[in-house]
């Protein structure tokens, strides 16, 4: 906590007085990280520009991959940490969401990526995001791989390997 209050330049009182704990901080980050990344609206911005995209997965799911590429040096920090585990927590919340409103569109829904008549549909929600967030900590964990593949090629891959 410390080390955050030094960099943050600020007193213990005043950042108690914000936030109980550094969870508490953590939540409020991934909150304001997250609102704008998982917006169901894909608007022009300055690296992308999904405005015009047909509704789907796979521009929402690169969306999501350019925001996350803007923030990789903090990112990279959080995952690094004992922080990892609650930051992939929030991460899944947020992904668990968006998947849910593809997978209840229904198949044959422009908007439904998959959905396998086999599987109950709580069985395939986690999977989608289980794996696509790995995907993400996969793309993170190396440099190479990172300077290797945009975030278009990230999701293609994501979603080759989805069934549907």
């Amino acid at each position: 906590m410390q080390e955050i209050i030094d960099e943050a330049d600020i007193g213990r009182s005043t950042f108690y007085a914000h936030f109980e704990t550094r969870d508490a901080l953590l939540q409020a980050l991934c909150t304001d990280i997250f609102d704008h990344v998982f917006s169901p609206e894909l608007t022009k911005e300055a690296t992308h520009d999904f405005s015009a995209s047909s509704p789907g997965l796979e521009p929402h799911l690169t969306h999501i991959l350019y925001h996350l590429q803007e923030k990789r040096p903090m990112l990279q920090g959080l995952l690094a940490e004992e922080t990892g585990g609650l930051f992939m927590k929030y991460f899944r919340q947020y992904l668990s969401e968006m998947f849910a409103g593809y997978l209840s569109a229904g198949s044959g829904s422009p908007s439904a990526p998959y959905r396998p008549a086999a599987c109950p549909e709580d069985f395939l929600l986690h999977h989608a995001v289980t794996a696509f967030a790995e995907a993400v900590r996969w793309w993170f964990s190396s440099e190479e791989r990172y300077a290797a593949y945009t975030p278009e090629e990230v999701a293609g891959f994501y979603l080759s390997v989805m069934p549907g």
